[in-house]
């Protein structure tokens, strides 16, 4: 059976998930605009587990079940508790779990629709980091989400198998660049060509970076000189389980607009 007739089968089969799972919401910061642009959704465990401990748990049987599930969980959840002014919700999906885009995504519309969470105020994030098996399947993909107005991006872009393979197929709205990249890149001038250098291309192909994995001031203070808006890490907050975390960044003074390197 091919992954795409399991996958549809195991949405039908009406059997529950043999685990439970709730999301945590990370914010991801416009420094130019002083305010969160949205939340990165991450599955945690009932006890606060990461990640690691839910994903651990998913196999070829439940793959489709569990991304329509954690779906649907953190659009229902956002419907509840987000602002009501277009702060954005990111979400996550591995690509070679997908499947038939038209078909997969309703479930994600009707929660959407249940909730009143506009189609444009959804991202859906795929990693690089996962080999792509079909790269032509996740441009279909891709440019279906487009036609129903979610914004698309890459995850930890330069840490995976695709590289720059993957925009010379098809470009996101956006580039996350990974965490290993922006480490320390205040003490890195490697690093910090690199940055450039992706900076220089996304502007080219009209595509927003988001900086993640934040930890300190040095590295913000670096990548705002380069020119970036969007950063995401622990440095301006921890996630928070079912509830949007305080940013303590937004209670000091803007910023003034970033250079552009």
């Amino acid at each position: 059976m091919s992954n795409l007739s399991q996958g549809c089968q195991g949405c039908r089969d009406g059997k529950p998930l043999p685990f439970d799972f709730t999301v945590a919401f990370h914010p991801i910061i416009d420094a130019g605009a002083h305010k969160v642009w949205g939340y990165e959704a991450l599955v945690r465990g009932l006890q606060g587990q990461g990640a690691g401990h839910i994903l651990s748990q998913v196999d070829d049987t439940t793959r489709y079940k569990f991304d329509q599930a954690a779906r649907v969980k953190a659009i229902e959840l956002a419907g509840q508790i987000f602002p009501k002014d277009g702060t954005r919700l990111s979400i996550n999906f591995m690509p070679n779990a997908v499947y038939e885009p038209v078909a997969c995504i309703r479930a994600s519309l009707a929660a959407a629709a249940r909730v009143r969470f506009a189609p444009e105020r959804i991202m859906f994030e795929f990693t690089e980091d996962e080999r792509m098996e079909d790269t032509a399947h996740i441009e279909r993909i891709i440019a279906e989400y487009k036609r129903i107005g979610f914004l698309t991006a890459i995850d930890d872009f330069g840490s995976g198998y695709a590289g720059l393979n993957l925009l010379a197929n098809f470009q996101p709205d956006m580039i996350k660049i990974d965490m290993d990249i922006i480490r320390n890149i205040d003490t890195s001038p490697a690093r910090q060509a690199i940055v450039a250098a992706i900076g220089h291309i996304a502007r080219t192909l009209d595509i927003t970076i988001i900086a993640e994995g934040i930890e300190s001031r040095a590295e913000f203070e670096m990548l705002r000189a380069a020119g970036i808006e969007l950063f995401q890490g622990f440095y301006f907050a921890k996630p928070g389980i079912e509830t949007l975390p305080k940013v303590p960044f937004l209670a000091g003074p803007p910023l003034g607009k970033a250079a552009q390197a």
